[in-house]
């Protein structure tokens, strides 16, 4: 795995401060059922890395304390944590919104049969990865077969009326196959419809489009392909200013499964970890007593990725989801 911090780190990017804290995005551990080409976070089944009972509680009480109002869970696949659940539910307690970065595949995983039917009672919103809506095409990038399980998923997530009953959201991600800037996301989420709709009778509440970062197994991969830098060209080349107030390391902190502090989930796969007086990396723990605003955010060449075009968060395009 080549690292790519070095040649991020050197390409210069405007700074920017924290807002008002109101999500926290938790990734729960590394470990998944799938190995996708263009994943962030080089999840994969040998993975071993997983978050603590003591720091689920550690979450729960930063959420309940600090009464935000958003908890994002990831990973890998997080569901595979055997606290996901209990997670889940306590947050749901507080009143918290939660959300669930699900591969789809893990519906049909052993011991996870029960998994859609628990989603659906917690009211658990739903962030499925579905990169495209043919099967070539995904199979090509998240594995053979992974086309119909995740067509499989989606049909028991809107039996359970995910897509149709506005407390059960069903979102959608959609991820370029390589090293290219994605399409206008509400063009695109329409071809999703129809043609899912069309050919599964498959329903959805939105199409998050979010683009392909240049870290861990992406950016490794452009690397040994000699596509690093003209990849990061053509996001420097498409940056807007107008796209920084909106981007999601403003209002979300990131988690790591240790409990350490990020501002956003990229940061922490490149490990630049959010830090404060005395400390170098801040913890779960400082969340008791400081929500971090007005603090500066780690930036570096990846930002670019986030600022460029119509912009890209973990809730898809930025304009589109301004207008």
């Amino acid at each position: 795995m080549r690292d790519t911090l070095p040649l991020l780190d050197a390409i210069p990017f405007p700074a920017l401060r924290r807002g008002r804290l109101d999500t926290l995005q938790v990734n729960v551990g590394y470990r998944c059922n799938q190995s996708c080409v263009h994943c962030h976070v080089n999840a994969g089944p040998t993975r071993t890395e997983e978050m603590s009972d003591d720091t689920v509680d550690l979450v729960l009480d930063v959420l309940t304390r600090r009464k935000i109002g958003t908890l994002d869970i990831t990973g890998g696949a997080p569901e595979l944590n055997p606290h996901f659940r209990r997670l889940v539910c306590g947050a749901r307690a507080s009143g918290a919104r939660v959300m669930d970065r699900c591969n789809l595949t893990i519906l049909s995983e052993p011991e996870q049969e029960d998994l859609a039917d628990f989603l659906a009672a917690e009211q658990v919103e739903i962030v499925a990865s579905m990169p495209c809506y043919l099967a070539d095409n995904v199979d090509r990038q998240r594995g053979k077969g992974v086309f119909d399980r995740s067509i499989a998923g989606l049909k028991r997530l809107n039996a359970l009326g995910y897509g149709r009953d506005e407390r059960l959201v069903l979102n959608l991600v959609y991820n370029p196959q390589g090293p290219s800037l994605p399409p206008g996301q509400a063009a695109l989420e329409a071809d999703y419809k129809r043609i899912l709709g069309e050919d599964h009778g498959i329903v959805f509440d939105r199409l998050f489009v979010l683009a392909n970062m240049p870290i861990q197994r992406f950016g490794s991969m452009l690397v040994s392909k000699g596509e690093f830098a003209s990849y990061l060209h053509l996001l420097q080349d498409a940056h807007l200013d107008s796209n920084l107030d909106g981007v999601m390391c403003r209002s979300l902190i990131s988690v790591d499964w240790r409990g350490y502090l990020f501002d956003c989930d990229f940061n922490q796969m490149l490990d630049l970890p959010l830090a404060r007086a005395g400390k170098p990396r801040a913890h779960l723990s400082d969340l008791l007593g400081d929500d971090f605003n007005g603090h500066p955010i780690r930036v570096a060449g990846h930002c670019f990725g986030c600022t460029a075009g119509q912009g890209s968060s973990c809730g898809g395009a930025l304009k589109e989801a301004a207008e």
